[in-house]
């Protein structure tokens, strides 16, 4: 009777272990597929979509409606040279989850690429192909490429990457013309007419509820066809 106890209460140990290895397993399983796997899908959603995109650009120049793909609507692709010469990134229209997952997204109802006011896009620093991972090492005059069907839009920073950080309810960086509300802040030259371009990415590796925010101005036009 006693040795049959002695094996019941080990055999409730060894299921009470196994249970909790399982769950330490589960935990670094689902970690492991946040910070590797979900980068892994979305390099190669990107690729799938900039391929696409290029397609249709070139086999139908003169077409005026963004390019459709299962992610969502891609109205132009940015290319960052500091980045690296094989860095192109899609963007798609709104910042939902799902679109962030697919390259940058764009604050609906901000200006569209070359256009007066300001075109605000926002897109991962860590997770999901990460396009901001590098985000800090951006510097004042660094360039940033929009490509779309019509035109080739070239971009220099007014601010580096690493000069601004705001909180998620900082809204005022995606307005028409950004304005600091606080006195000597970060922000672009307050001249109306401009054509600004705004970067947007978490500010840490982790979970934050803070932003990194950087400025542009439209500094060349070149049109594709």
């Amino acid at each position: 009777m006693g040795l049959n106890r002695r094996r019941a209460k080990r055999g409730w140990s060894w299921w009470l272990g196994l249970a909790m290895v399982l769950s330490g397993l589960s935990v670094l399983g689902w970690a492991a597929w946040q910070f590797w796997g979900t980068n892994w899908m979305s390099q190669r959603t990107h690729d799938r979509i900039v391929s696409e995109v290029e397609r249709q650009w070139q086999a139908d120049p003169q077409a005026l409606e963004p390019v459709q793909v299962p992610e969502g609507d891609v109205q132009a692709l940015i290319r960052v040279p500091r980045f690296g010469d094989d860095y192109v990134v899609p963007v798609l229209e709104g910042t939902s989850d799902g679109v962030l997952s697919a390259g940058f997204g764009h604050f609906t109802g901000s200006a569209l690429p070359g256009e007066k006011g300001n075109y605000a896009v926002a897109a991962h620093r860590v997770t999901h192909g990460e396009p901001l991972r590098a985000m800090p090492d951006l510097e004042i005059g660094d360039e940033v490429i929009v490509e779309t069907r019509e035109a080739t839009y070239t971009y220099e920073l007014l601010t580096g990457g690493n000069d601004l950080e705001v909180t998620f309810r900082d809204t005022w960086v995606v307005d028409e013309l950004p304005t600091n509300p606080k006195e000597g802040g970060v922000q672009p030259p307050q001249k109306k007419g401009q054509r600004l371009l705004t970067l947007t990415t978490c500010a840490e590796l982790f979970h934050t509820d803070n932003r990194l925010i950087a400025f542009a101005t439209l500094v060349d036009t070149e049109p594709r066809v």
